[in-house]
């Protein structure tokens, strides 16, 4: 997900992330490109029925132990406490620019929400693993809460059934993205302030009725940054060892559980929503409809999540009836290979907005209360605009990360197949799940292009 229903309204001070790198720009003709992605996961899929026999991912029993200085390093209660002071301090900066700041678009907490923190979590999370759990500034008030109060932080008022799973971060991840995507006004500081509000309030309650247990099951951020660190090559093995292993044996060891294929699909389809809504044909058949565009875009919103959610769990549902698998839990089996498709989408839709609006955030940062002057002197700080003269190049990026994140998918969707499935019977009961990646596929390059 991103902001760019917010870019027209942010422009001139914002550049749209889709105007740089469309269909023109690639060096080969566009029907070509998305024939030639298809192609390719389609041939992936025969490479590895042929080369690629027996499971070779042991998940969370697998890695090389980091070295023990490194291990004793991270795990130091004085570490996790600098890293926690910092993300808290830094949530705490800005909320000076959301609660004092003026309501205009220079303001940072725009750009500090929707780019630097949301689309910011990938790439951190790539980097250093699950390091949100620990920068998470709800999770370290709560934290502090308890300490004063003298209790486990994992102690609840209530006990959390176990089928709630990842529901609460599902709906989270949609209510997030009709924020950025669908909500009137959402460009204006009042709209801001009272999402945050009702996200800070939803959570600290949670966690005080749950415990802190909630932090990973109904926040949003924290659910989002620890599905994007199963792809960093940074885990801890069953042991409790700090491990380096290679990331789809990492995300190979996601636990299903409640939630998890909601949450994916939340994801997955938000972002394809994200491009949909950007396209010309939509916006003119949506501005000619006597019903509003809020109500328009949620639906929009509501369907494509669904479809994902639909066209996902039917084709892992009909995998096992062909390979004659009695397992019933087979969606959540699979869940972790839509993981590098999301990744993708993020990589191919945001890359350039985190670029060029991050620096630009960054800038606006020194000064949170927006009146016009920054703590590094005005005029000594400019956006690296570079990035622009390259739209062949970003193109090609674009369409190499869709195709990337769904070969990942393959792989992993292989690899947990022949864990699962009968050997006679494996590769055919792949072949629901390779028709909706090569349909996502182009789906997500025509969706990505369509503006």
């Amino acid at each position: 997900m991103s902001v760019p229903l917010l870019l027209p309204l942010l422009l001139p001070l914002l550049l749209p992330l889709h105007g740089i790198g469309g269909r023109q720009d690639l060096p080969v003709p566009f029907g070509l490109a998305v024939g030639g992605a298809a192609v390719a996961v389609a041939l992936s899929f025969v490479i590895l029925g042929v080369a690629w026999r027996t499971p070779k991912y042991r998940g969370n029993a697998s890695g090389v132990p980091l070295p023990a200085a490194i291990s004793r390093v991270i795990d130091a209660s004085w570490f996790r406490w600098l890293v926690r002071l910092f993300g808290l301090a830094t949530f705490l900066y800005a909320m000076v620019s959301l609660l004092f700041g003026v309501d205009r678009l220079t303001n940072p907490i725009f750009g500090f929400i929707y780019i630097l923190v949301w689309v910011g979590l990938v790439p951190i999370s790539l980097l250093f693993g699950p390091v949100w759990r620990t920068l998470n500034p709800l999770r370290t008030l709560h934290l502090l809460l308890s300490k004063l109060l003298r209790q486990a932080p994992s102690k609840g008022l209530l006990e959390l059934p176990s089928w709630v799973g990842l529901w609460p971060a599902a709906l989270g991840i949609f209510a997030f993205a009709w924020l950025e995507l669908v909500a009137p006004d959402r460009a204006t500081i009042p709209v801001l302030q009272a999402w945050i509000a009702l996200y800070v309030v939803i959570t600290m309650f949670g966690a005080v009725l749950f415990g802190d247990r909630w932090f990973a099951q109904g926040d949003p951020f924290e659910a989002y940054a620890t599905l994007m660190a199963r792809l960093s090559p940074w885990g801890r093995r069953t042991d409790g060892r700090l491990v380096a292993r290679r990331p789809l044996e990492n995300l190979d060891g996601l636990r299903p559980r409640p939630g998890l294929v909601g949450l994916v699909s939340a994801l997955l389809g938000s972002t394809a929503y994200d491009g949909f809504s950007n396209s010309s044909a939509w916006i003119g058949w949506a501005q000619d409809q006597d019903i509003s565009m809020t109500w328009l875009g949620t639906a929009a919103l509501i369907v494509f999540i669904l479809f994902v959610l639909v066209t996902y769990s039917g084709a892992t549902i009909l995998a096992g009836r062909l390979s004659d698998s009695s397992r019933t839990a087979l969606p959540g089996l699979f869940a972790h290979s839509l993981v590098p498709i999301v990744f993708g989408y993020v990589v191919a839709h945001y890359l350039t907005l985190f670029i060029l609006e991050g620096q630009r955030t960054l800038i606006y940062l020194s000064d949170p209360l927006s009146n016009g002057a920054n703590i590094f002197g005005t005029g000594l700080l400019a956006v690296n605009t570079g990035i622009t003269n390259h739209s062949a190049t970003i193109a090609v990026v674009q369409v190499a990360a869709v195709v990337f994140g769904h070969l990942l998918g393959v792989i992993s969707a292989h690899d947990r197949a022949v864990a699962l499935f009968p050997r006679a019977k494996a590769l055919a009961g792949q072949l629901p799940l390779l028709v909706v990646m090569v349909g996502y596929t182009c789906g997500g390059l025509l969706l990505l292009f369509s503006s």
